[in-house]
């Protein structure tokens, strides 16, 4: 799990994990804590136990294991994603994000979300849909279709405009 985290430590900070790097950043960039806390859970009861805390003060509700190295959150503050979904390496989520799953019907289950995708403000997903890698979600977006690679996304119901290197710009310090 360590390692993970120092991707996730690269992509938030743009810097190269060291020691006195990790100190400075730990204290002074919520994001960099809660991705701590969040990647070494399962090592003790008193991870879990700060990581419930600050997920709580915040409306974290990041449960997922299957989420790739490199995840970037933007603005860490009520983000819900859904244990059962599948999130790969360099993804972006910002404030407001919903990765659910739906119950009923064909779309029944949790989405899987390919590489490289950048999850904007206040956007939800929902379902047993794929998403596929280097694709932008705008912000306030609902996706409930699969949505190819090379694709940017944008509003409800969601109209998919396909582009190549579509999260150029948008997705920084890949790992």
């Amino acid at each position: 799990m360590k390692k993970i985290f120092k991707y996730d430590f690269y992509r938030q900070t743009g810097e190269e994990f060291k020691k006195i790097n990790f100190l400075i950043k730990f204290f002074s960039c919520y994001n960099v804590r809660f991705l701590y806390f969040y990647r070494n859970m399962d090592k003790s009861i008193f991870y879990k136990l700060i990581y419930k805390k600050i997920s709580k003060k915040n409306g974290l509700e990041i449960f997922s294991k299957n989420i790739g190295q490199g995840l970037y959150i933007g603005h860490p503050y009520c983000i819900t994603v859904n244990p059962n979904s599948i999130i790969g390496k360099n993804c972006n989520l910002h404030k407001g994000v919903t990765i659910g799953q739906e119950n009923r019907g064909n779309r029944m289950g949790a989405p899987i979300i390919g590489n490289e995708v950048w999850i904007g403000v206040n956007s939800t997903i929902v379902g047993k849909i794929k998403i596929g890698d280097d694709v932008l979600i705008a912000p306030n977006s609902y996706i409930n279709c699969d949505i190819p690679s090379h694709s940017i996304v944008i509003g409800n119901p969601c109209k998919v405009y396909n582009k190549n290197d579509s999260t150029e710009g948008y997705i920084n310090n890949r790992v």
